[in-house]
């Protein structure tokens, strides 16, 4: 039997699938581990072709819902799995590329966002910043040029995120991470001794890392906004986001 034909809306049919699978994981009828039924039954279910079943599959995994893999047996199919990190990420790093979040957003988003990590790290009864500690020892290194500094300042940021515990955040400063370096990178530009920047830098690392390490809420939070907001000022980006005008949540 030929594969069913599509209608002259074929190009958004498969959101049709990605709707149904959305009711099916909200109303509790699928969840992680669980099989997707077969591409001929939820082509014949939904009344679209095989082609914009597929085209769905490869979307849901992309954003980092199912597995999918051929043959036969019990791990072949598509199955739903629990890898929030990457799906939402990788969409985040797409906007990001598409150059779809203004600097002001970026900012003000990384903002909110370190707040509550610095929080709920301070705050935490076993909190393992281990790998923190580790890349404050690597920005230690005199040789490092500004790129490569900075490279590991977005990593130590997204390295207490991770540590946090809370997955959407880390997720979401996963995603933004590359929008973050970029405006980092070109605001070193800006500055005329980078020695003394980076020595600045450091200092205000290493005095939020102590403050999280002695479970100093508030303190963590002043630290890490001025470290970031004073960035941003003393390189000019404030020109085109001003991070002082943002306001958090307690």
């Amino acid at each position: 039997m030929s594969e069913r034909s599509e209608p002259e809306s074929a190009p958004r049919a498969w959101r049709l699938v990605l709707e149904s699978v959305e009711r099916d994981l909200l109303d509790g009828r699928l969840g992680p581990g669980d099989r997707l039924a077969s591409e001929r039954d939820l082509a014949a279910d939904l009344g679209v072709g095989r082609s914009s079943v597929r085209e769905a599959l490869r979307v849901l995994e992309v954003m980092g819902l199912i597995r999918t893999a051929t043959g036969s047996g019990p791990q072949s199919g598509a199955i739903v799995i629990a890898t929030p990190t990457g799906g939402l990420s990788t969409l985040l790093r797409l906007q990001v590329a598409a150059q779809g979040f203004p600097l002001a957003d970026v900012v003000r988003t990384r903002l909110v966002l370190e707040d509550a990590v610095v929080t709920a790290l301070a705050g935490a009864q076993d909190r393992d910043l281990s790998i923190a500690h580790r890349m404050l020892e690597a920005m230690d290194a005199r040789d490092l040029s500004a790129s490569e500094f900075l490279a590991l300042d977005a990593q130590l940021h997204l390295a207490l995120a991770e540590s946090s515990g809370n997955t959407v955040i880390a997720a979401m400063m996963g995603g933004l991470r590359s929008a973050i370096e970029s405006y980092v990178q070109e605001g070193a530009a800006a500055i005329s001794d980078w020695e003394a920047m980076s020595g600045r830098l450091r200092s205000e690392h290493r005095a939020l890392v102590a403050a999280i390490d002695a479970g100093e809420t508030d303190a963590a939070r002043a630290l890490v906004r001025d470290h970031i907001a004073g960035y941003y000022t003393a390189t000019g980006l404030t020109r085109r986001a001003d991070p002082r005008n943002t306001t958090t949540t307690d």
